[in-house]
């Protein structure tokens, strides 16, 4: 009798004092705005203060929204292109190739890049000012005139880009006959005639005469142009054409490929009876009706170019719209009432794009390689352009001059090599099955 007592007051006391240290299920929750039944005060109203307008103490460890946010499909793609230690290398020396080679006006160039004469601030770079200011006669100023850099000196100063040429500057007192080796293979004889030449005094006390001459790093053609120039604007040239021409192209062909794919039937039949005629026609003897008949120039070689470089691409994206238009979430969505422009671009096209993107970089390294071919044969660009291909048939023409060649073989092999390892990298980033692994 005497241990039921306890057992009888846990049960009928026990549920009680339960009650009072927890909460009941039906009673309101604790509201975070009031503290023992009044408003809080302390709480921030967004803009860094309480409600008494009081400025609040910063939070520590608040982390900032990331500018740039990746899905984590992208994200491994992204560290499995960075692991490719040769295509990411290549790809930060590509870059830094093709800036400095847009940059090109303030490496290479025959005029100041800021010029002060008289109190007046120039910029001969983006201004072409006539010679009558500098008290000549000609229409365009040549700062590499000794009267006008005597001129500009004497009242002021100049500054010049680390080399003074440009791609059509002609050097007028080359110390050999053209072409000029690079001036590092001189002989200090060969230096002390040019600087006679050239108007120098004491020539024969000078301690290393191929100092005192304009430096030619790569020596000239047989145009008397600078190699290094030529060079840097040929390189612009040749990248710019290729990533126009590759992304023009690119864009036709995924539109052609994504209607043939994805409508099929007679339509899919018909463009590709079209594209295999249109893939057959010889497209240098077409090539070179057409130079014959238009005026070359970089517009019209790359419209020219552009009537057959769209059909590599059609048949990758048709073969993924192929695959991808029965899947089960095209049909979800044509259920849905989606038109069918939508589903392309919205749901079928982002899937077609990994190949599109993994052939990208061997198109452009096609594009570049057509236009030199094309260059070395004398159809591509107008002549005087600055062109590496055209530097390779100086090159195969001065047999004798062996740096015209091989410096242009060497940018070209450059070029080529550095595309070649950012698309592998490229390629090895979307391949499913190191970016499921």
């Amino acid at each position: 009798m005497a241990g039921l007592v306890p057992a009888i007051h846990a049960v009928v006391i026990g549920p009680s004092r339960q009650e009072e240290r927890a909460p009941s299920r039906t009673s309101p929750l604790p509201n975070p705005l009031s503290v023992d039944g009044r408003d809080n005060p302390r709480i921030k109203s967004g803009d860094g203060h309480d409600a008494s307008g009081a400025p609040t103490p910063p939070q520590e460890g608040r982390t900032k929204r990331p500018r740039l946010r990746l899905s984590p499909m992208n994200g491994r793609r992204l560290d499995n292109f960075r692991r490719n230690k040769r295509g990411a290398w290549s790809l930060r020396i590509f870059l830094v190739l093709f800036a400095c080679a847009i940059c090109a006006n303030f490496i290479a160039n025959d005029r100041p890049i800021v010029a002060h004469y008289k109190g007046e601030l120039l910029f001969p770079v983006f201004v072409d000012y006539p010679e009558d200011k500098f008290g000549g006669f000609q229409a365009h100023a040549d700062f590499r005139d000794p009267f006008v850099a005597n001129e500009v000196k004497a009242h002021g100063w100049m500054i010049w880009p680390p080399i003074r040429f440009a791609n059509s500057t002609t050097i007028l007192n080359p110390p050999t006959p053209l072409p000029t080796p690079p001036t590092w293979l001189l002989t200090d004889k060969t230096c002390r005639a040019a600087l006679e030449k050239q108007g120098f005094k004491d020539v024969a006390t000078v301690a290393s005469p191929c100092w005192k001459l304009e430096p030619l790093w790569l020596g000239s053609d047989q145009d008397g142009h600078d190699i290094v120039a030529r060079l840097l604007y040929g390189f612009r040239i040749s990248v710019l054409f290729g990533l126009i021409l590759a992304g023009i192209s690119s864009v036709i062909g995924v539109f052609a490929g994504a209607v043939q794919g994805y409508f099929g039937g007679w339509l899919d039949l018909a463009m590709q009876r079209v594209i295999e005629i249109w893939s057959s026609l010889p497209h240098l003897y077409i090539l070179i009706i057409l130079s014959a008949i238009l005026a070359p120039s970089f517009f019209v070689l790359l419209t020219i170019l552009l009537l057959f470089s769209w059909v590599s691409l059609v048949h990758v994206v048709r073969a993924e719209f192929l695959r991808a238009r029965n899947f089960e979430y095209v049909n979800a969505a044509r259920a849905l009432g989606v038109s069918n422009t939508r589903i392309i671009v919205k749901h079928v096209l982002p899937n077609a794009m990994v190949a599109t993107l993994t052939f990208l970089p061997f198109i452009v390294n096609s594009s570049i390689s057509t236009l030199t071919s094309l260059d070395f044969l004398g159809l591509g660009m107008p002549p005087g352009s600055p062109s590496l291909g055209e530097l390779l048939l100086q090159g195969k023409s001065n047999l004798s001059a062996p740096w015209i060649g091989l410096s242009a073989f060497a940018a070209i092999a450059l070029m080529l090599s550095l595309l070649i390892f950012i698309g592998e990298a490229v390629r090895d980033a979307f391949d499913p099955r190191k970016t499921f692994s």
